[in-house]
């Protein structure tokens, strides 16, 4: 019980400590760089509030979806040791089909053509 006091006190005050010293460290000079909305290191010309293209989340989608696609296939060296690996490499196999199909599939239709 006295153990425990020691480190709830001891954790208590180096919480304090810290959320003081946080207080006095930073350097509030604040500068013209500082205050500007860009930290890219221009003005800003025009609006900030301009549309997306739709091209920009197709190819995000893309990139999760061939990520995650890799995710799924990561297990595949482990799922080799189990009693019936035909079984692992054919579900392995079906999810590369299946997304190669949709890619294919999405390029014969013209979504992944950036230009308009």
């Amino acid at each position: 019980m006295n153990l425990i006091l020691v480190i709830v006190t001891i954790t208590t005050l180096l919480s304090i400590i810290l959320i003081i010293v946080s207080f006095w460290l930073p350097q509030m000079s604040p500068d013209y760089e500082k205050l500007s909305p860009y930290e890219c290191g221009f003005d800003p010309l025009g609006t900030a509030r301009l549309p997306f293209s739709l091209q920009f989340f197709l190819v995000a989608i893309l990139f999760l979806l061939f990520d995650l696609e890799i995710a799924l296939l990561l297990p595949l060296p482990w799922g080799d040791q189990l009693t019936t690996p035909v079984l692992t490499f054919l579900c392995a196999t079906a999810v590369l089909v299946l997304l190669t199909l949709g890619l294919i599939y999405e390029w014969l239709q013209g979504g992944l053509e950036w230009a308009e």
